[in-house]
């Protein structure tokens, strides 16, 4: 069972949107951190051991402290895929993909990722600027709620008249549910209620609005960071060139009369199995060849992915 939850994971993750491959990463880490790395350090202390685990935290946390920071730098990427209370996670990640769909519709898949890491950083720097004013102790800001601000207000600033039909209130335009989720987050400065994490939601949301503003200036402000992420993908890919790579399904453009003399001559059981995978493998590419890619079902595009294992 959890061999194919995985399996189906991994498919997700291949052939999903960004905005899928975020939500995966975001559960992998509150799987890894908020449930794994808990119980073992509960087994391993023979009991509750919330300081090792804090202490565990805090290490992928955003500090008010500049040092920590700076002495720790992956915490300014870490702490936007960080999730401790499960409530936490699922809000995030429920706007995430509600918003997250819109903004890869109207302004493309490869701005999701872009968006998000900039907004998340955008989110950071507003709270250490702003930190020590609250904390005097030093504090601690983990979560992807300025990431995902980023998205949200992107997605009101390029389509604020798009309606979304919320439960018990009906459909409602965009515009208005991005300045109710500001407006929650300015009160909250104002009362002093997470006040720090607020301060990350709002700079996250100022760089969404920022982000759609210089695109309408035709300043693509993603290029460049997709550009770093591509070399870094295909460093990584070098590094794991070595492994045995997948065969390249070849296509024979006689293989249907070739089946068709088999047939005449009679084949064999096992023959026949391979005619019939052939055949459906034909008709997939010819469906790729017609209509693209993206006109497979799930089914198709994993007989497919199989197919040049073999």
């Amino acid at each position: 069972m959890f061999n194919s939850i995985w399996e189906d994971i991994k498919r997700q993750y291949n052939y999903g949107n960004m905005v899928t491959r975020l939500v995966i990463v975001n559960l992998i880490a509150i799987l890894i951190i908020g449930v794994l790395m808990r119980v073992i350090l509960t087994i391993s202390a023979g009991g509750p051991n919330p300081e090792s685990f804090t202490n565990l935290v805090r290490f992928f946390s955003l500090s008010s402290d500049w040092l920590f920071n700076l002495t720790h730098p992956w915490v300014f990427i870490t702490n936007m895929f960080l999730h401790i209370g499960f409530w936490h996670f699922l809000f995030n990640m429920l706007f995430l993909y509600w918003f997250g769909r819109i903004v890869g519709d109207l302004l493309g898949n490869q701005r999701i990722l872009p968006l998000y890491l900039m907004g998340g950083f955008a989110g950071a720097i507003a709270y250490i600027l702003t930190a020590n004013y609250f904390y005097s102790g030093g504090g601690y800001a983990y979560g992807a709620s300025a990431a995902v601000m980023a998205i949200v207000v992107a997605a009101g600033v390029t389509a604020p008249d798009y309606r979304m039909h919320l439960i018990l209130i009906g459909p409602v335009k965009l515009m208005y549910i991005v300045a109710v989720l500001i407006l929650i987050d300015i009160v909250g400065v104002a009362n002093l209620s997470n006040t720090g994490g607020r301060i990350a939601h709002l700079g996250g949301a100022a760089f969404g609005w920022f982000f759609v503003y210089q695109l309408r200036q035709g300043n693509d402000m993603s290029t460049w960071l997709n550009r770093v992420i591509d070399q870094i993908s295909e460093f990584f890919r070098g590094l794991t060139s070595n492994r045995k790579q997948p065969k390249v399904v070849y296509r024979d453009p006689d293989a249907r009369k070739k089946r068709k003399s088999r047939t005449s001559r009679g084949s064999s059981a096992s023959d026949s199995n391979q005619e019939s995978h052939q055949a459906k493998l034909d008709a997939i590419l010819d469906k790729i060849k017609d209509n693209g890619y993206d006109s497979l079902t799930s089914e198709e595009k994993e007989f497919l992915f199989n197919a040049s294992k073999k």
